[in-house]
């Protein structure tokens, strides 16, 4: 929840387990992580190596360039490149793959639809094929048929059109007599058909050598298909059928996705492009008044002859910072060649400088609150005074905690807190103590002349304070 002072609340129980609030709103820690990383900006003492990171220094470059929404902007379509370029090499690998596939399912697709595969047909075929192979045996045994139907005076027909005649003759006597023949006349319409359809069926049936082979041949043809793909029946042929031609649509789709995202991860290649010149050409326009700045604030920190200059090495490939690298480069004295920072620079050097980098990015990102944490290691006297000096002005505008052994810097602060240790018999214990004025003069004056506190030292803290 928002509010104009924001407090920051954190509860350890003795159990070990802790609780976070902002502005008493419970939080958990990685909330509380990303919150205060826009808040508070701590420099510890081992961050002075940052200033060798190019992240680090594409952060104080971009800071002075302006950079910042294009940057954002670049770096979404950097992550929206990468994602659609990664779909692409899929789709590809996929496309690969496919091709490898296509010759045989293209095989195998032909092979079925040259079969000519008709549903319902392999019963009907193979009805007609034992037809064919029995030729002699069926027309035999239906002429033996129809002989024993059509046969004069001993034929079924005959012997049925007798009984017809005779139950005529009775069937006006009772209506059992008249059910008879009414029987007997269906039983002989009947036969009569079935003897008519059995002539037919004989005088059609002829021995036929090229249908058979043709048929032979045919169910041949379904019974390898049906073998080599594990199936029973003709329509689960037709479905594979149908599936190979599928996978061959797919593979034409699969080919317009293809171009598809090409176009995309192309369009988003030109972006990246023109993003990174914009990086690139805002980066290099602010060199000169960074560099300018940066040895204005070192010169009055003892390095009057410091040279700086920023190198942007031109890259391969898209990193999330642009198309270039960066470098650097500095050099502490008068017509000494420029080097790479992190091979060239002592840490009483680095640490200066990181100040010098502390006070152009506080003027540029406004954080509300930096720290410092014995960011003057390595410097003392006149230097250290030049460094309290920038960290005044600094708290001009952010508020500046400085952790520090130097009275030089102690001094120039508006508040001072004595950070010390107390042993009792059983544990440590750390205090943090807002000093009064004369508390702090007795402090400074400790830091001066060390534990035993002269009156010198004393007037040299009055001094300092005033």
């Amino acid at each position: 929840d928002y509010d104009a002072e924001t407090i920051i609340r954190r509860e350890i129980l003795p159990s070990g387990k802790s609780r976070a609030f902002v502005n008493d709103t419970p939080v958990n820690l990685s909330e509380l992580q990303a919150l205060g990383s826009l808040l508070i900006d701590v420099h510890s003492q081992h961050e002075t190596q940052a200033l060798n990171d190019d992240d680090f220094q594409f952060q104080l470059v971009d800071a002075v360039a302006g950079n910042n929404d294009i940057l954002r902007t670049y770096q979404q379509t950097l992550r929206d490149y990468r994602k659609a370029h990664t779909i692409l090499q899929e789709k590809q690998a996929a496309r690969a793959q496919a091709f490898q596939e296509q010759d045989y399912h293209s095989f195998l697709w032909e092979e079925l639809v040259a079969a000519q595969l008709v549903a319902g047909s392999q019963e009907e075929m193979e009805s007609q094929l034992e037809k064919l192979n029995h030729v002699e045996l069926i027309q035999a045994q239906m002429a033996k048929v129809i002989s024993i139907l059509q046969n004069e005076s001993f034929g079924v027909v005959d012997q049925l059109k007798e009984s017809k005649n005779a139950l005529s003759k009775i069937a006006s006597f009772s209506p059992e007599y008249q059910q008879f023949l009414t029987r007997i006349s269906s039983v002989l319409i009947e036969i009569d058909d079935i003897a008519a359809e059995l002539q037919q069926g004989a005088e059609e049936l002829q021995a036929d050598p090229e249908t058979l082979q043709s048929l032979q041949e045919q169910l041949q043809t379904i019974y390898t298909l049906q073998k080599k793909h594990q199936v029973q029946t003709i329509e689960a042929l037709l479905e594979i059928q149908e599936s190979l031609q599928s996978k061959m649509v797919s593979l034409t789709n699969l080919e317009e996705e293809i171009v598809q995202l090409e176009q995309e991860v192309s369009e988003y290649l030109q972006e990246l492009e023109q993003l990174a010149h914009s990086l690139t050409q805002n980066r290099q326009a602010a060199v000169g008044p960074l560099v300018q700045e940066l040895q204005q604030i070192v010169a009055n920190l003892g390095m009057p002859n410091a040279q700086f200059a920023i190198d942007f090495p031109i890259k391969t490939t898209f990193i999330p910072q642009g198309n270039t690298g960066i470098q650097l480069l500095f050099a502490a004295n008068k017509g000494g060649q420029l080097g790479v920072l992190k091979k060239v620079a002592s840490g009483g050097e680095l640490s200066r400088i990181m100040l010098a980098v502390k006070a152009i990015m506080s003027s540029k990102i406004q954080l509300p609150t930096l720290i410092l944490d014995e960011i003057d290691t390595g410097v003392s006297g006149e230097i250290a005074h030049k460094m309290g000096e920038i960290m005044r002005g600094m708290s001009r505008n952010i508020q500046l905690f400085a952790i520090t052994h130097l009275p030089q810097i102690a001094g120039k602060g508006q508040h001072h807190f004595k950070v010390y240790k107390e042993d009792d018999d059983t544990r440590t214990k750390s205090n943090v103590k807002a000093l009064n004025e004369e508390e702090r003069i007795q402090e400074i004056a400790q830091m001066l002349s060390g534990e035993v506190v002269t009156p010198a030292a004393i007037g040299q803290a009055r001094e300092l304070l005033n």
